[in-house]
């Protein structure tokens, strides 16, 4: 079984034993952590599709590490007007492995 969830603006299939890199979570290394705006949550023969969110349908997860991402560069530059700008950006992330999928009512 598998579900859609959204955290951080973004959305992410996940299934029980994954890990995923998802945006940064204040929450501690080992610290259990409980998903509930499942857009989605099914298999082959049954699935639920929320409008928005399912019902009753939740995802567990624990945090594996905090961490950084790779530092990504940033350059701006108008031509003829020697303007250059270069600007650097790490992401901060949350990595955290799915331990139980929980389906909603209904399933």
């Amino acid at each position: 079984m598998y579900a859609v969830i959204k955290t951080g603006g973004k959305q992410y299939k996940v299934e029980e034993g994954d890990t995923v890199r998802i945006e940064k979570l204040n929450a501690q290394k080992g610290d259990e952590i409980t998903f509930d705006d499942i857009l989605f949550i099914g298999d082959e023969e049954e699935y639920q599709l929320g409008k928005p969110i399912v019902d009753g349908a939740s995802v567990k997860a624990r945090v594996v590490r905090q961490m950084r991402d790779k530092k990504i560069i940033v350059f701006k530059m108008k031509r003829r007007k020697r303007y250059r700008k270069t600007q650097g950006h790490r992401q901060d992330l949350t990595e955290i492995c799915i331990t139980k999928v929980e389906p909603g009512k209904g399933a």
